[in-house]
C-alpha cells in the first residue's frame, strides 16, 4: 500500500500539526476528541512518512485512535490495515498478524482484503531466521503466501508472494541440507542419506537439489552401494551438467572406475525415470 502524497493530505497534516502547536504551552496534547477521523488518521500517515525509525510506534497510537473514536467511519476501515502496515514496519509481527486478521474478518470482501493477506504472510515471512533455526514460522510462511497467490491470483501481491514463495521453500531446503552436511562429515551416512532425499524427492525445484544429489553419490560410495551412486550421479548429469557439483560427483565415481548411470532396484532409478519421461517429481 502507497501512503498519500497529495495536496489534501499535506494540508490537512498542516492543519493538525497546527492545532497541537497551539496547545504546546501544556504538558499534554489536546484530546483526541478534539479532532476528526481525517485528521487523526492523516496524522497518522504523517508520521509514517516521515521516516523516522521510531515514527511506526507513534503512526500506531494515531490510527488506533481513529478506531476507538469513530468505529463505524471509513476512515476507522483505512486506519485497521495502516496499523497493521504500521506494525509490520515496527516489525511488531504478531500485532500485525491481529490486525490484518481482524481487517479480513471484519471486511471480507473489501478491496484491500488482497494487501491485508499479504501483510499476514509478510509478518511470517520477514521472520523466518536463518538456516539453523526452527522452521516453524518458514511453514506458515509458505502457507499464508499460497493462500495470496490462490485466493488473489491476478493481484501483484499474488506475484510477489510466488518470488517470496520459492524463497521460503529453497530455505527449507537449505536446512535439510545443513543437517545432511553435518551428518555426512561426522560419517553418519545413513542419516545423511535421509536427508539429501527429502530434498530431491520434495524440494527438488530448489536450487539445493544439485548438492544434494551431489552428497547422495559421495554418501552411497561410502558405504559401497555403487548402484545407487551412480543413479545419483545420472540424475545429476541428465538434469545439471554444466553444474561444478556435477563435476565433483563425476571425479568421485571415476576414482572408483564407475561411471553416471541408471542401475535398476532403488528408489534413485525410479527418479531417474520420472526424470527421463520429462515428469520431474
Amino acid at each position: 500500500m502507497t501512503l498519500g502524497k497529495a495536496a489534501t493530505f499535506r494540508v490537512g497534516s498542516l492543519v493538525f500539526a497546527i492545532l497541537l502547536a497551539a496547545c504546546s504551552g501544556k504538558p499534554k496534547e489536546p484530546p483526541m476528541e478534539n479532532f476528526t477521523a481525517e485528521e487523526i488518521y492523516k496524522r497518522g500517515e504523517y508520521e509514517l512518512e516521515v521516516g523516522n525509525p521510531r515514527r511506526p510506534v507513534e503512526a500506531l497510537r494515531y490510527f488506533s485512535e481513529v478506531e476507538r473514536l469513530y468505529p463505524y467511519s471509513e476512515w476507522a476501515k483505512r486506519a485497521l490495515i495502516m496499523e497493521a502496515y504500521a506494525q509490520h514496519k515496527a516489525k511488531k509481527y504478531e500485532d500485525a498478524r491481529g490486525s490484518a486478521q481482524r481487517f479480513l474478518d471484519t471486511y471480507p470482501g473489501d478491496e484491500d482484503a488482497a494487501y491485508a493477506k499479504y501483510l499476514l504472510a509478510l509478518s511470517y515471512y520477514d521472520q523466518i531466521d536463518e538456516v539453523g533455526r526452527d522452521q516453524g514460522l518458514t511453514y506458515q510462511a509458505l502457507q499464508a503466501l499460497r493462500d495470496v497467490i490462490e485466493e488473489y491470483p491476478d493481484s501483484d501481491y499474488a506475484r510477489s508472494s510466488m518470488l517470496k514463495f520459492d524463497l521460503a521453500f529453497d530455505h527449507l531446503a537449505a536446512k535439510e541440507m545443513e543437517i545432511g552436511r553435518y551428518y555426512l562429515k561426522q560419517g553418519h551416512y545413513t542419516a545423511a542419506i535421509n536427508r539429501f532425499r527429502v530434498v530431491v524427492e520434495q524440494f527438488q525445484t530448489t536450487t539445493q537439489t544439485p548438492e544434494a544429489l551431489e552428497r547422495l553419490v559421495e554418501a552411497y560410495l561410502a558405504l559401497g552401494l555403487t548402484n545407487e551412486a551412480q543413479t545419483a550421479g545420472a540424475i545429476l548429469g541428465h538434469n545439471f551438467q554444466s553444474s561444478p557439483f556435477y563435476q565433483d560427483a563425476y571425479a568421485q565415481l571415476k576414482k572408483q572406475g564407475l561411471s553416471p548411470e541408471a542401475k535398476p532396484g532403488s528408489w534413485l532409478s525410479e527418479v531417474y525415470g520420472q526424470v527421463i519421461k520429462g515428469n520431474w517429481l
